[in-house]
């Protein structure tokens, strides 16, 4: 077999409890323990699992792959089970004939050292850890909050949609950590100032950079099968730096809103989103009723909660 080059397609990771709904499975493992947890697997591995908060975008990453002839897409299944607890992971795959062929199954050992051997762009899990993990290996990664908004079978995607909050997702969280420490009027004033200075990359940067590579491959932008918005508290202003910023990257993003401290769920509704990012659970646990959602942890050194250096 020919080696497969892993640096050509948007490769997105995905644990099993992202895929598919996995929560009681998870509330034996711990209550019960690992044993438990494995036995209850085991007899159970013929029935399939039902579909997880992202399962549906998932679904319509892998049906790019059918717009053009070569692959854009490879998801990959990474997951904490050990080899013997994962047919029941892979017969449902099989039964929602999910085009999925490749995992790296653990064992309980973590997730994050396979991560760049992958070359993941995108890494999507229910567990803490490991999403934190690997925020710290400058993998984007978000941790999919529970709820199962597209859940219906009768729904098809024809155009994903991502919405993404800007600062320390997008963008590093330097303007943040000034609001967080010095307050509103310090952060506007500062970010009309350095209105010219473009903001230093966050989490999701390149990932977005990455969508846009995609989206560039389809020239007529009215029916590109991926559609990008930027949701963020920012507003006038404080709006100016983030549009150069999208600009001095080279960065087309699709539809901007900036809310002021408006409530984003109504929007993020309005707008169909998919699957949406953020760093703050204030905006995503009410997001999470009506879209899929994700929280992004800070990076080691990035929480803008921390004090300003000296």
């Amino acid at each position: 077999m020919m080696p497969y080059d892993l640096s050509e397609p948007l490769v997105i990771g995905i644990s099993s409890r992202a895929l598919f709904n996995l929560e009681q499975e998870n509330k034996i493992f711990e209550e019960q323990g690992l044993t438990a947890y494995e036995e209850y697997q085991v007899k159970h591995e013929n029935d399939i699992l039902q579909k997880g908060s992202a399962f549906q975008l998932v679904k319509a990453f892998l049906n790019l792959n059918k717009l053009q002839d070569r692959r854009l897409v490879e998801v990959i299944v990474m997951s904490r089970n050990s080899p013997n607890t994962s047919l029941r992971i892979f017969n449902s795959i099989k039964d929602y004939e999910l085009d999925i062929t490749r995992a790296a199954l653990t064992g309980g050992a973590e997730i994050a050292p396979y991560l760049k051997a992958f070359k993941t762009d995108l890494f999507l899990s229910a567990h803490s850890a490991d999403v934190k993990q690997a925020i710290d290996c400058d993998v984007a990664a978000g941790m999919i909050l529970p709820g199962n908004p597209h859940a219906d079978p009768r729904l098809k995607i024809k155009q994903i949609r991502i919405a993404f909050d800007g600062d320390a997702v997008l963008f590093a969280a330097e303007a943040e950590r000034i609001y967080q420490h010095k307050g509103m009027q310090a952060f506007m004033d500062n970010e009309e100032a350095k209105a010219n200075i473009p903001l230093q990359k966050g989490p999701f940067a390149n990932f977005l950079m990455t969508i846009a590579h995609i989206q560039s491959s389809f020239p007529n932008k009215e029916t590109t099968p991926i559609r990008t918005a930027l949701v963020t508290s920012r507003n006038a202003p404080a709006h100016e730096r983030a549009i150069k910023t999208l600009r001095n990257w080279d960065v087309h993003i699709d539809e901007a809103f900036f809310l002021g401290g408006v409530s984003k769920r109504d929007v993020l509704s309005a707008f169909g989103a998919h699957i949406f990012f953020d760093d703050q659970r204030v905006h995503t646990d009410p997001a999470s009723e009506v879209v899929a959602s994700a929280v992004v942890p800070y990076r080691e050194g990035d929480d803008p909660r921390t004090e300003l250096p000296v």
